[in-house]
């Protein structure tokens, strides 16, 4: 109840947004015309914004067949989050990243990227895993999704308006200064919305996702791993959609040193501060082994962290096999 209150309130905010947009551009017409492309938006964003983002981000759906192990993983901890098994994509950019998206967790996908499987060893890419099942599971991947939408089309809207003179409409209230003003301060707008959403709620798909996969000390490593590579290795794909940087774990874009303020995901080290100190709570090692196991013991060859995990990414440093993209 709370997340569909939550994402109806999202939709409303956004609508107004766009009403706004539209009035400094056109006045009364302007904004009349800004909110029959909201209603669409919205029809979309609900519908098919997963699809379009999933095109947006050139992620590819992959068969079983290709990645089993990378199969096996989500399916295991998608069952251990009481979820149905979502589809599984694949970003071709060797930025270590992943996202998820999906308007429920029966219509979910998972996308990871071929840099996350080349340079993040098994238990940090099930991290990774774990925390966008996370989203999943808390519906937090309809709002996330729908708000990149709104914002991709906030921008272009106020791009389309200036280009086509809407600044000269006597309706409006500021002239062409309007208009002038909406291109650089819609995308602001939008952006601060999509603050709103994601900061917090990175930190509660950490602790969720790192309480499925039972090891948080892995997901700390992952998100140190990931912060430090993404800004060697371009995501082309994010870079030319901005607006949906804030869907991906750690943000994609590169040679960009925003401010806490600014800043559309949380501060990575306090993220990884607090992973360090609910393994404390939860009393895991840096193996994710039980530091005071209760059970019976684990049975020789068996996981300790209670389920099997294939081999995806790169393997140990004895030469062990990597990855099914190297």
């Amino acid at each position: 109840m709370f997340n569909a209150f939550r994402t109806t309130l999202l939709l409303a905010a956004l609508t107004a947004l766009f009403m706004v947009v539209g009035y400094f551009i056109g006045g009364t017409s302007g904004m009349m015309l800004a909110f029959g492309f909201a209603l669409i938006t919205n029809f979309i964003g609900y519908w098919n914004s997963d699809k379009l983002v999933l095109r947006m981000q050139n992620a590819v759906p992959v068969e079983r067949s290709r990645v089993p192990e990378l199969y096996d993983m989500v399916d295991t901890l998608s069952r251990k989050a009481g979820i149905p098994t979502p589809a599984v994509y694949v970003i071709n950019t060797d930025q270590p990243n992943a996202f998820a998206t999906g308007r429920n967790p029966q219509n979910a996908a998972v996308a990871v990227s071929t840099g996350l499987l080349r340079h993040l060893d098994t238990r940090e890419v099930a991290a990774v895993v774990a925390h966008e099942l996370a989203h999943i599971r808390s519906r937090d991947t309809l709002t996330m999704t729908i708000t990149a939408t709104f914002a991709g089309a906030i921008s272009a809207l106020a791009q389309f308006g200036l280009f086509f003179g809407g600044g000269n409409n006597r309706d409006n209230p500021l002239g062409g200064m309007g208009a002038l003003l909406m291109v650089f301060l819609a995308p602001v707008a939008a952006m601060v919305v999509q603050m709103a959403v994601s900061r917090t709620r990175e930190y509660e798909a950490d602790k969720d996702g790192a309480e499925i996969s039972g090891d948080p000390l892995a997901l700390a490593s992952a998100l140190e791993k990931i912060a430090t590579l993404a800004g060697r290795h371009v995501n082309v794909a994010a870079e030319r959609n901005p607006a949906m940087a804030h869907m991906y774990i750690i943000n994609p874009l590169s040679g960009q040193r925003m401010d806490n303020l600014f800043s559309t995901h949380p501060d990575t080290g306090n993220r990884i501060m607090a992973l360090r100190q609910l393994a404390g709570t939860m009393q895991v090692n840096d193996k994710g082994a039980r530091l005071q196991p209760r059970r019976a013991p684990v049975t020789p060859g068996a996981s300790r962290s209670g389920w099997r995990v294939p081999t995806v990414g790169r393997a140990d440093e004895d030469g062990g096999q990597r990855g099914p993209w190297g």
